[in-house]
């Protein structure tokens, strides 16, 4: 039986989200709370596994009562709810240990999808909110270092990355086994490094190779 909880100060969103979880087999909804500091005060017999949490509350918002709620149910799985996919909450909320981001205009199958998904160990997302995210992650992902690797060398260490051996490299490149040998060498000089797993591992961290 998962035990699901849902803050959302919406009565009547609050108990319709209930009552299709109550009707569902395999879920049922006891705690129901229409602000983060009352499921914060309420002391229930048994630990909600799936938290489904309104954004926009009274007090404290969502966004930020999410690690209060991780903090107080360490094994829940929090998934957010709002009405609107707000760039900022939604990374506030994820990096503060939600593993899901809902719109509530999500489909009442979807949504029960979503709660198993959750509490299996997935980070179910909304499209919308997923786009938002791969979109945040682009613009936060470390900058591309400078290097001096020639157009070859990358294309050599890309194989190389993808376990192409150097002879098999040599003839997607249709170069000489000797000059791939001699763009290894450069490649080595170039990163600082002194193995194939090395040179992978730090053009990968600088962003040489994606």
């Amino acid at each position: 039986m998962i035990e699901v909880a849902i803050i959302e100060d919406d009565a009547a969103i609050r108990e319709g989200l209930a009552q299709l979880i109550d009707a569902e087999s395999g879920m049922r909804c006891k705690q129901r709370h229409g602000s983060v500091e009352e499921a914060l005060e309420d002391r229930p017999l048994g630990a909600p596994e799936v938290v489904l949490l309104d954004i926009h509350l009274p007090g404290m918002l969502g966004s930020e009562g999410v690690a209060l709620l991780c903090a107080r149910y360490p094994q829940a799985a929090v998934l957010m709810l709002t009405i609107y996919d707000e760039q900022d909450k939604v990374f506030e909320s994820l990096c503060n240990g939600a593993c899901g981001y809902l719109l509530k205009k999500t489909p009442p199958h979807k949504l029960i999808e979503h709660i198993r998904e959750a509490h299996a160990g997935g980070a179910p997302m909304s499209p919308e909110i997923a786009r938002k995210v791969i979109h945040l992650f682009r613009q936060v992902r470390p900058p591309v270092e400078k290097h001096s690797l020639t157009p070859q060398e990358v294309k050599l260490l890309a194989l190389l990355a993808d376990g192409y051996s150097y002879q098999n490299a040599a003839g997607q490149l249709d170069i000489s086994i000797n000059t791939v040998r001699n763009h290894v060498r450069s490649i080595y000089e170039k990163l600082h490094v002194h193995s194939k797993s090395q040179a992978v591992s730090k053009a990968l961290k600088a962003g040489i190779l994606r």
